[in-house]
């Protein structure tokens, strides 16, 4: 009987030893704080990091001899002519856009984009961690316009326009006697405009009436929580930024399918 109460009472002293470690790990763990200082956690992680990459940089620089042309020749241009990589983004925006619009008002619009998001930007999720479940449309629409409207554009610069700027497939010998017929038409001649003040007409009909979306959308889902946190004025400004950015795929994609040139003229004013 005195086993038996013995073994009891060191089965229960285990037991409350096993729940006074857990009150003590949680009293532990609610007296951490949530954040923690910038330095030296973060800027720690962030030197170490940087050491790492200045150290792959330089054993790259050092084992592998940048590639070198000729000297440069006045009287014979190269074919094509390249801007460095970082600008052949904006260059190869020329081939879908008149030069106004594809070298001041889009990179314009991306610089104005940026400096926006601090006072359109909502959602206080992800602040001091990285998520993507809770900021889905944010980190879409951000990766969307690095990844396919700047860096593959400038991949295709690089690795796919060669003489004449033609495009040339992967592998594909860049033949510099090449040619390619201009078959390019404005969007309003396609759909039955002849004259320049019709065509003008229906180009502006057709961008208005694609921008007419932002309101149409703000009058049927006004009453949704999100668009009632943002408010109409961000809400115009976030949906005039995406609009913008999704019109520029769009015309990109009129120009691959149906050789679209533009979607508005306006002799000696405008050409979009």
């Amino acid at each position: 009987m005195a086993d038996t109460t013995s073994t009891v009472d060191i089965a229960l002293q285990a037991e409350d030893n096993k729940v006074t470690a857990g009150k003590k790990r949680a009293a532990a763990l609610e007296s951490l704080p949530d954040k923690v200082h910038t330095w030296p956690y973060l800027v720690r992680a962030e030197f170490i990091a940087g050491c790492v990459m200045m150290l792959f940089l330089m054993v790259w620089s050092i084992t592998i001899d940048a590639p070198m042309e000729e000297p440069s020749n006045p009287t014979k241009t190269p074919n094509p002519s390249k801007a460095p990589w970082y600008f052949l983004g904006l260059q190869e925006m020329l081939v879908y856009f008149d030069p106004w619009f594809a070298g001041v008002v889009a990179p314009s619009l991306i610089i104005v984009g940026l400096m926006v998001i601090p006072y359109v930007d909502i959602n206080p999720n992800g602040n001091g961690y990285y998520t993507f479940k809770e900021r889905k449309f944010a980190i879409s629409t951000f990766l969307f316009g690095f990844l396919f409207l700047w860096c593959s554009q400038i991949v295709i610069g690089v690795f796919l326009r060669g003489p004449g700027w033609n495009f040339f497939l992967p592998g594909q010998f860049w033949d510099p006697h090449k040619v390619v017929a201009m078959t390019n038409v404005d969007l309003p001649y396609l759909l039955g405009a002849r004259t320049l003040v019709s065509q003008a007409l229906v180009g502006l009909a057709c961008v208005a009436a694609y921008f007419s979306l932002i309101p149409a959308i703000w009058f049927f889902f006004k009453d949704r929580p999100m668009m009632q946190q943002l408010g109409i004025v961000r809400y115009n400004v976030v949906a005039f930024l995406f609009f913008t950015q999704l019109g520029i795929v769009i015309k990109m994609v009129l120009r691959w399918t149906l050789a679209v040139k533009y979607i508005m003229v306006i002799p000696n004013i405008i050409d979009i």
